[in-house]
């Protein structure tokens, strides 16, 4: 059984709802191992101390701030369960919105929330009245030593808490190179309208599955087995430069023949109008 990650209180006026969190996300990217090349042993990595010219162990580690230059102020454990917030042991709500003034920029972890016994009707609650509005909560709660910004909303037959970055932690696009104002006819606006529109479906998310992944994963398995031969990845086909308006209406012809990526025969819309541009 997954283990609970926090345990306090979700509090929205004078309600409060015991609970616990559970991480809801787990990533499943192929994990490798660093080898010294000449022997393939397993390289270790050691916490080193220059000063007692000794190895250090994880539980001989403390916390330390940097206020000056190699000068260290110590911290701790109860310094960090001892801060003087509300949002140490609750998720404290602090208004509610609608989801679609949240840019997903702020998106940061997701966490399944579970209601104690004492606090299933209060969950249930905030749940129905979410769902009723049609709005989220966002809410602040301190975990794993920071504060966060956070929004509740209703997921399955439950509740989900999404962690937030605050703004000052969002990195602006002053230092990008972005095209300004780029002169575009009606045409080709309405040509592109009209590709968006033959694309357009419901999400989903089972139909989408990570094919580096795939990919990587027979690779390996062809190594570990009888030395079969690894196929290469095609060579992208080469295609005459088109303009915009052409590349839109190939596009176009391949979503509703459905083949929207239209590989076989042309290049992708996206790659020639890049070119096209």
């Amino acid at each position: 059984m997954a283990r609970a990650i926090w345990k306090g209180a979700i509090s929205f006026g004078m309600v409060a709802i015991p609970m616990k969190l559970y991480i809801a996300t787990e990533s499943k990217d192929i994990g490798f191992v660093q080898l010294h090349d000449s022997c393939h042993s397993r390289l270790k990595q050691k916490r080193w101390c220059p000063s007692c010219e000794d190895e250090v162990e994880y539980s001989q580690i403390v916390r330390g701030f940097e206020f000056v230059r190699d000068e260290y102020l110590v911290m701790e454990a109860e310094d960090f369960d001892n801060l003087p917030l509300k949002s140490t042991h609750t998720i404290d709500i602090v208004r509610f919105v609608d989801i679609a003034t949240i840019d997903p920029v702020h998106y940061e972890k997701s966490y399944y929330i579970e209601p104690e016994s004492v606090g299933v009707k209060p969950f249930a609650l905030l749940r129905k009245a979410l769902e009723a509005t049609s709005r989220v909560a966002v809410a602040k709660v301190a975990l794993r030593n920071k504060e966060h910004l956070c929004l509740i909303r209703p997921y399955d037959d439950g509740l989900i808490m999404e962690t937030m970055y605050y703004p000052d932690e969002i990195r602006g696009t002053a230092e990008l190179d972005l095209p300004g104002d780029v002169e575009l006819s009606e045409a080709e606006l309405q040509m592109a309208v009209m590709l968006i529109d033959q694309l357009t479906g419901e999400f989903q998310p089972a139909e989408y599955r990570d094919e580096y992944r795939d990919a990587l994963q027979q690779v390996i398995e062809a190594k570990l087995g009888s030395g079969a031969p690894i196929s290469a990845a095609p060579e992208a086909p080469q295609g005459k430069v088109r303009d915009l308006m052409e590349a839109l209406r190939a596009s176009i012809e391949a979503a509703r023949a459905g083949t929207p990526d239209a590989e076989a025969e042309e290049p992708s819309a996206a790659g020639k109008a890049r070119k096209a541009s």
